[in-house]
């Protein structure tokens, strides 16, 4: 194993932006963690803990690869590790306050080294308390809801952008490339991009392909900034649409009205998932629908924090953010909510796209251009 090194930032080094009063409360709920299971140490290793732990700094270089830092939670304080050829990045752009920095060469093995530094060798494992950590992850504090509500809202003006240039002749490939440039301006990352024409409209997790629009077509984008994830999905249509179109977008439109209204504080997450699987039979899409495709569940530092099966009896909590996205042969909808004492609030909005009122909640139309 390689001891990590202590780095030192230059003078000049400015800190990530991650709220101070956040990060503190979050580090007590870690520690709280600590307290319950007995230990001293804990070793953050993931994407989605790491982020969410230190308020939003990037710990990644390739999206598709692990992170490159690791960090060691103990009763003394916050310790990130990351490669020697990383370290100057991060201390002046992504080290929160009260953070130390220690530094292993680009060959050396991180987490074996941030592990070193627990007083006893052996912190923790972050998969021995996944659940624990997911519900510190649960509430969302004000800086982050904050974050969140704009980054959601910079996804939603970006499809608005996108679909109401596209054409019958753009493609598929065309399409998500326009999406993505908007998603990486506004400094986010793009981790999904879906799309499908009307000739592929039968697949739910469209990868884009050379293939025009056509006359009708669907757009996903999960975009990631400051370690949160917004989901959105939204469909651009070139004529008036079929009847049985329309009527398929009116009743998935009430499938989620019902998802919405079981999303309360308190409801367990198995119990929702009974509910969205009895709305698809209630309103015409058969009882095997829900086997089809996921259904979303919590959002926030992952795209779901987890997936809703009838396994998962997470408690919902208030303030916590939601993607549900139901969907049936040709039709789905998707948009990242936050459930507040006022209720869910729908935070991928972009007052250009057309609405109507379903449940009294204004939800999206598929746009007409």
């Amino acid at each position: 194993m390689t001891t990590p090194t202590q780095f030192t930032p230059a003078l000049t080094a400015a800190t990530a932006p991650g709220n101070v009063a956040d990060r503190a409360v979050k580090r007590q709920r870690v520690l709280d963690i600590l307290d319950a299971a007995g230990r001293d140490s804990l070793l953050l290793t993931t994407n989605t803990a790491l982020t969410w732990y230190l308020d939003g700094s990037r710990v990644h270089i390739s999206l598709a690869g692990d992170p490159i830092a690791a960090l060691l939670v103990d009763r003394s304080g916050d310790h990130l590790v990351t490669f020697n050829n990383e370290a100057g990045r991060i201390a002046a752009e992504e080290l929160p306050d009260g953070v130390s920095l220690d530094t292993v060469p680009w060959h050396g093995q991180l987490h074996a080294s941030a592990a070193g530094l627990a007083v006893d060798g052996n912190p923790l494992a972050e998969a021995a308390v996944a659940t624990e950590l997911r519900a510190a992850r649960q509430q969302l504090l004000p800086a982050e809801a904050a974050r969140y509500a704009s980054l959601s809202a910079d996804a939603a003006a970006a499809m608005t952008d996108v679909l109401t240039a596209a054409t019958p002749e753009t493609t598929e490939f065309q399409l998500v490339s326009e999406l993505a440039a908007r998603i990486v301006a506004v400094g986010a990352e793009p981790l999904v991009l879906l799309c499908n024409g009307a000739s592929r409209s039968d697949f739910r997790h469209p990868l884009a392909t050379h293939s025009l629009l056509g006359r009708r077509a669907m757009a996903v984008v999960c975009a990631r900034r400051n370690g949160l994830v917004a989901n959105v999905t939204r469909w651009v249509a070139f004529d008036a649409g079929t009847p049985r179109e329309l009527d398929a977008e009116a009743r998935i439109a009430a499938v989620e009205a019902d998802i919405f209204r079981a999303t309360v504080p308190g409801a367990r997450l198995n119990e929702i998932f009974a509910e969205i699987k009895q709305s698809y039979a209630r309103h015409g899409f058969g009882d095997d629908q829900w086997t089809l495709h996921h259904q979303g569940g919590p959002a926030g530092y992952a795209g779901r924090d987890p997936r809703v099966t009838a396994d998962v009896t997470d408690t919902v909590v208030l303030n916590q953010p939601f993607t549900w996205n139901p969907s049936g042969p040709a039709v789905k909808i998707e948009d990242t909510v936050l459930l507040t004492d006022s209720g869910l609030r729908v935070l991928t909005t972009d007052h250009r796209w057309p609405t109507t009122e379903v449940d009294g909640r204004r939800r999206p139309l598929t746009l007409r251009p």
